[in-house]
């Protein structure tokens, strides 16, 4: 259903894409329609109409140009957080483990416990000391700025949020 939404996004944003490349030919005839009225007879009522609705059509078309660059940007933000809830977060862990520097036995530990599981469950599947893995805990921890395994986990939730709830506003 998601690769239909995003092609039926495509299709609409090529569309609008099309739509926006005839109404920018149409106003550049326009305008060049308007430069030649104004040469023959300056003062027509017939000329300045037609150049109020030449000026409207231009206006037209920067303020479409703005709005399909918004949409397309919306566009990619969105395919980026379906990526991510598609199943790239494990990618998108990976890439965050390495950009903070985790060791192989840091970034088990820390995907076990982006999983849930306690110390004492990680020090039996890895077959370590708890001590260890509270070592390994707080190393990680760290390295990723934050301070235990709640934030821990929200730095990675916020990636499947991304803009998704209001901020709260200082009182």
């Amino acid at each position: 259903m998601s690769a239909d939404l995003s092609t039926a996004a495509r299709r609409q944003s090529l569309a609008l894409t099309g739509f926006l490349a005839v109404q920018s030919l149409a106003a550049v005839f326009f305008i060049g329609d308007v430069v030649a009225d104004f040469r023959a007879d300056p003062a027509s009522v017939h000329v300045i109409f037609e150049a109020l609705v030449t000026l409207a059509l231009a206006l037209g078309v920067i303020f479409g140009a703005f709005a399909l660059r918004r949409t397309l940007e919306t566009l990619r933000a969105q395919e980026a957080a379906l990526d991510v809830a598609r199943g790239a977060l494990g990618a998108v862990i990976e890439t965050q483990f390495q950009a903070w520097g985790l060791t192989p036995a840091e970034r088990d530990v820390g995907l076990l416990a982006l999983k849930g599981l306690d110390v004492a469950e990680i020090a039996e599947l890895r077959g370590a000391a708890q001590g260890t893995v509270r070592a390994q805990l707080t190393r990680i921890y760290s390295k990723a700025s934050v301070s235990g395994r709640a934030q821990f986990a929200a730095f990675f939730v916020e990636d499947l949020l991304g803009e998704g709830l209001p901020k709260a506003q200082a009182v």
